[in-house]
């Protein structure tokens, strides 16, 4: 079906998600036509993983060494590392190495080691191709895990930034010591060891500097012992090299991403709902330490097994095919409906009750 004999109108949502599948592709296809080394997929992935690293090591030697300050290693590091999230991500659905397990494996305890704030990325594959089956659900546990249909106050504010606190919070909400038990149990599973050593060290360094910051208002200075102080001297470091930046790409990409999902009154299966295109320009700030994920993680909905950068690379035609077959652009009544559609969709994009209409969604 061509741009020009497709009418949204007399489409159902499948049909209205295989149209944007079939443009998004082809696209991609002549993208490759016209730069061959884009078929070099392998080598691309190994690439970009090295030089995210490269950059991370550099900029923190470069500031443990007195040549950088230390915002903008923090800063610098925080956008490198959402590289590796994103070559995480493809690695979740085999794009790299799918038939070489060494390499792949390898690249997949490298991405983790960028971002040692983030669950193991081998149990994360089960969340995310869990995500793809039941997007917008209350069994879609990664999208819930990260607020994803939250209504926003305090808590979400504490959970959409801290991989720990968003656990906690839900723990003491279960209402039964059973649930509560389960949850801390599958928490200190799915964290360890990386992040429960990266929140760790990062609530010693709130606790160690507000406690100093109190006492040196009260005129009343703590005289910390000498091994607390060479540890802290270390901590110190990580906190811009490593944590900061984690912890701030954290929330980028959590308040990006579980607000350009929608949640609850989503039609199992329906991709048209499952999310937005958030790209409006005073998120950028945001964007950026998420490798804009809000304008091109919703493509990805459609066209699973596309890497990130030909998702950049595609935008642009997506985003076209995308709006005129009834994706959201800039909802931002979801952050008031605590990511609920809200209204009722126009009727052609939901489900004509078919067999196709019912089939299963799209696998990872």
């Amino acid at each position: 079906m061509d741009g020009t004999s497709a009418s949204p109108q007399q489409m159902n949502a499948q049909q209205r998600s295989a149209h944007i599948r079939e443009v998004v592709l082809a696209e991609g296809v002549r993208l490759r036509r016209q730069h061959p080394w884009l078929l070099h997929q392998d080598a691309l992935g190994a690439g970009i993983l090295a030089f995210a690293l490269l950059g991370m090591v550099g900029s923190a030697a470069l500031y443990i060494t007195g040549h950088m300050a230390w915002w903008v290693c923090l800063l610098l590091n925080a956008f490198l590392a959402s590289l590796t999230h994103e070559l995480e991500h493809d690695l979740i659905h085999s794009m790299y190495f799918r038939k070489q397990r060494l390499p792949h494996n390898l690249m997949m305890g490298l991405v983790w080691l960028a971002r040692p704030s983030t669950i193991n990325p081998w149990i994360r594959r089960h969340l995310h191709l869990n995500h793809h089956k039941v997007s917008g659900t209350e069994t879609d546990m990664e999208e819930r895990a990260i607020t994803n249909g939250e209504p926003w106050g305090i808590a979400r504010l504490l959970m959409v930034g801290d991989n720990i606190m968003s656990a906690f919070i839900r723990m003491l909400r279960a209402k039964t010591w059973k649930h509560k038990l389960s949850i801390l149990k599958r928490s200190l599973l799915v964290y360890a060891p990386l992040a429960l050593l990266h929140w760790g060290a990062w609530y010693v360094f709130l606790g160690f500097h507000a406690a100093n910051g109190i006492a040196s208002v009260m005129g009343t200075p703590i005289d910390w012992s000498a091994s607390t102080v060479q540890m802290m001297q270390v901590i110190d470091i990580a906190a811009v090299v490593i944590i900061g930046p984690n912890v701030l790409r954290t929330f980028c990409l959590h308040f990006v991403s579980s607000n350009m999902h929608y949640y609850g009154d989503v039609e199992l299966g329906n991709v048209i709902e499952q999310t937005q295109v958030l790209n409006p320009w005073w998120l950028w700030p945001l964007q950026a330490f998420c490798f804009n994920f809000g304008s091109t993680h919703g493509i990805h909905h459609f066209v699973v097994k596309e890497p990130f950068y030909i998702r950049q690379m595609t935008a642009k035609v997506a985003h076209k095919v995308m709006a005129e077959m009834g994706v959201r652009f800039n909802d931002f009544g979801t952050f008031a409906r605590a990511n609920r559609l809200g209204f009722p969709p126009p009727a052609a994009s939901r489900s004509a009750p078919s067999p196709q209409a019912t089939s299963a969604p799209q696998r990872g």
